[in-house]
């Protein structure tokens, strides 16, 4: 799992030694700099939406040996969402820090963008099982903020895009898909607990 989650940001420093080196200067394309932020943006997105597919999966399959990897897969998410954000620091603001600011107020995708990786931060700190124990049923009230976190990801991405909408018209129904599952699966609990306490009350 290490290695699949790490695959891609491999094959993209590679990419970037061979821009550096002068081996292929075009292997990034014409942006390299847009090139290095979309996939890191990416490779956070889609983690984030391999996470909440973990949950449908169990339930579905039965397969409850995937839940090991939840925390983890989420881990790699907030990684590549930190690294996302660290180049557009370094080579976008071309570490102008006075500028972060301004740039987030002043361009609504950065500014979900930016929100999206500051309610993962929270998230990152707790996955800890030490932080499980100290929560307690607190810790899983506040690891539901991967929905809207997941959500503000997608709307990042939607409003990047100038022209082609088709890659994040995808994420977003995937993430509705997964969203909807679980709403679903809420109103079915909420329904047998509405049939059970009625078979339970004794009729006069």
């Amino acid at each position: 799992m290490h290695l699949l989650c790490l695959a891609p940001l491999a094959w993209l420093g590679w990419r970037v030694w061979q821009v550096l080196g002068g081996a292929n200067v075009d292997v990034l394309g014409a942006e390299p700099v847009v090139a290095i932020e979309h996939e890191l943006g990416i490779g956070a997105l889609r983690l984030l939406l391999i996470t909440l597919a973990i949950t449908p999966l169990r339930q579905i399959t039965g397969w409850t040996a995937t839940l090991r990897f939840r925390r983890m897969l989420g881990l790699y998410a907030f990684v590549y969402a930190s690294l996302h954000f660290g180049v557009w620091l370094a080579l976008d603001l071309v570490g102008d820090l006075s500028q972060v600011a301004t740039e987030i107020a002043r361009r609504p995708f950065i500014t979900v963008g930016f929100l999206a990786w500051l309610l993962l931060v929270p998230l990152a700190v707790t996955s800890t099982k030490g932080w499980m124990r100290r929560l307690g049923r607190k810790w899983g009230q506040l690891h539901k903020a991967i929905y809207p976190i997941a959500a503000l990801a997608v709307l990042h991405f939607w409003w990047i895009v100038k022209s082609d909408w088709r890659e994040p018209a995808l994420y977003a129904g995937i993430l509705a898909v997964l969203l909807g599952w679980r709403v679903w699966k809420a109103v079915q609990r909420r329904r047998a607990v509405n049939a059970s306490g009625r078979a339970a009350t004794p009729r006069r």
